[in-house]
């Protein structure tokens, strides 16, 4: 059989991505086969951290060549802090370490720069598999069952640390709107902290949506709902959410303190992910983004989501990549500052 130039030429470029190609692969077989993967949670068991983990743990496995076993490991403290810190410092560069990262790490990076030792934008993600709206929501018994009510009584929040959500989003309304709120810190997790409304230790509290609908969706249902929705921050309005719960920044109306809201609504961009250490090797890059796409793909890992009540809203790391990039590249010091004092001003 008699190849023209042209053919000899084909068959040449074939080889050499066959060579390309193949040895590729199998270095990542080998890096990961009979390996241990470890998943960071930087909150107690529990939470949509956690839950969000251990589906990626359960189900990215069969994505990675070589298919090594996932573990997880609950890093609470500090409102997710402590493991943010130890994720950017501490965890090992080696392509067998990643953290469900916190979805306010780009908002506490700016704004308190002395509890956060980690810049968000030199983490490395993999993936997104989820966005959510950070939601207020009282006990029906506390007299609060709408935005209204919220401004005119006093009540009790509950919250984990300083870099959660819940403080954040509680101390910003908190400010802006003079609201009589006081807020106890020191819960272990959304869990615990939902676990502290119900009993009664608390009566108001922020987190995801998720959260909330995952956990707790019995709450809201019947003409007599143990607790209601109050408002809602974030870029858009949350699909599962009624009319009636207002967003934030509709109701925003001083231009400095609009612009403090604008730039912390994107934390619910974010969402649920995994991302990497400093360092990490390109080609564990490469090969970890491309499992967890396959992954956010995969009908199975869908099913056991919705099995456990969570939403599959995905994003590729490299669209939070430059996410973060944009937020902290383009967050002026002014309004950085404003928010700042907002939030951590009267508590610090």
């Amino acid at each position: 059989m008699k190849l023209n130039r042209n053919g000899a030429l084909i068959v040449g470029l074939a080889a050499i991505v066959a060579f390309a190609i193949g040895p590729t692969a199998a270095s990542a077989k080998m890096m990961y086969e009979g390996k241990t993967f470890k998943i960071v949670i930087p909150y107690g068991p529990g939470g949509t951290y956690d839950k969000y983990g251990q589906t990626f743990a359960k189900h990215m496995k069969r994505h990675i060549p070589g298919n090594p076993t996932i573990i997880v490991q609950h890093m609470p403290g500090a409102g997710g802090g402590k493991a943010m810190n130890w994720a950017y410092n501490v965890m090992p560069a080696n392509g067998y370490n990643t953290i469900v990262p916190l979805d306010n790490g780009v908002v506490t990076q700016l704004m308190r720069p002395e509890k956060a030792r980690w810049d968000m934008r030199k983490f490395t993600w993999l993936g997104s598999s989820n966005q959510t709206n950070v939601v207020l929501v009282a006990r029906s018994d506390s007299g609060v069952k709408n935005w209204d009510d919220l401004t005119k009584k006093r009540i009790i929040a509950g919250a984990t640390g300083k870099n959660s959500t819940g403080y954040i989003m509680q101390n910003l309304l908190k400010s802006i709107f003079k609201l009589n709120v006081k807020i106890v810190r020191g819960y272990k997790g959304s869990s615990k902290t939902i676990f502290a409304v119900e009993r009664g230790e608390v009566q108001m509290y922020a987190a995801n949506w998720l959260a909330w609908s995952s956990k707790v969706p019995h709450w809201f249902k019947g003409d007599k709902a143990f607790a209601n929705p109050i408002i809602q921050m974030g870029v858009f309005r949350d699909p599962d959410l009624k009319s009636d719960v207002p967003m934030l920044s509709d109701l925003v109306t001083d231009p400095m303190n609009k612009k403090a809201v604008d730039f912390i609504k994107v934390l619910g961009l974010l969402g649920r992910g995994l991302t990497m250490p400093p360092g990490t090797p390109k080609d564990a890059i490469k090969t970890l983004r491309a499992a967890y796409a396959k992954m956010n793909a995969d009908p199975v890992f869908e099913k056991e989501l919705r099995k456990r009540r969570l939403r599959l809203i995905p994003s590729s790391g490299a669209t939070i990549q430059k996410l973060i990039k944009d937020a902290i590249d383009n967050a002026t010091p002014a309004v950085v500052k404003h928010a700042r004092n907002l939030i951590f001003g009267d508590s610090k």
